[in-house]
């Protein structure tokens, strides 16, 4: 599967339409930057937007991983071989993606995460110096709430970013 090709091929049918990257972004869900990142070969799109742009663009999702539209005899030879290369590809850009903004989820809060560990180590030790167990139990506590917090936080941001297409 050539991505490149795949992305002239989208390139060459949005302009068909005669709408600009901006306008089919719309139509779909996602920016024109996301399109872009489609048509220059950087990104495969997911499942849902080939499906919804063989709708736009009234051709088959084969003929959009094949990069060209396809006679019956072309479209019978390749249907395995994209079917089989777009599951590969799209889970391991889906994992990359997540990775991706987990990470940048980390760099943006890096001050509320050490905000939240000084808190904890705070409590922790205003527990060990008023020699109450109690006051140190909390701190387990807040450690535990604070982790929470933060993967959920963090996990939210990558998959909503992650799953549509192109990160934006």
């Amino acid at each position: 599967m050539d991505m490149i090709s795949i992305g002239k091929f989208i390139a060459a049918l949005r302009k068909e339409k005669g709408l600009t990257q901006e306008q089919l972004g719309e139509r779909l869900g996602v920016t024109n930057k996301t399109v872009s990142r489609w048509e220059t070969g950087t990104y495969l799109p997911p499942a849902e937007m080939l499906l919804s742009m063989s709708e736009l663009f009234s051709v088959s999702i084969n003929e959009i991983l094949s990069g060209r539209r396809l006679s019956d005899e072309e479209y019978r030879q390749s249907a395995e071989e994209n079917l089989r290369q777009t599951v590969a590809a799209s889970g391991f850009e889906v994992k990359e993606r997540l990775d991706f903004f987990k990470k940048k989820w980390l760099r943006e809060h890096i001050a509320l995460m050490v905000i939240m560990g000084v808190v904890v180590i705070a409590v922790f030790a205003a527990g060990f110096v008023m020699k109450n167990s109690l006051v140190g139990y909390l701190a387990v506590l807040l450690a535990v709430v604070f982790h929470g917090y933060k993967h959920n936080a963090m996990m939210s941001y990558a998959e909503a970013r992650a799953y549509d297409g192109g990160g934006q």
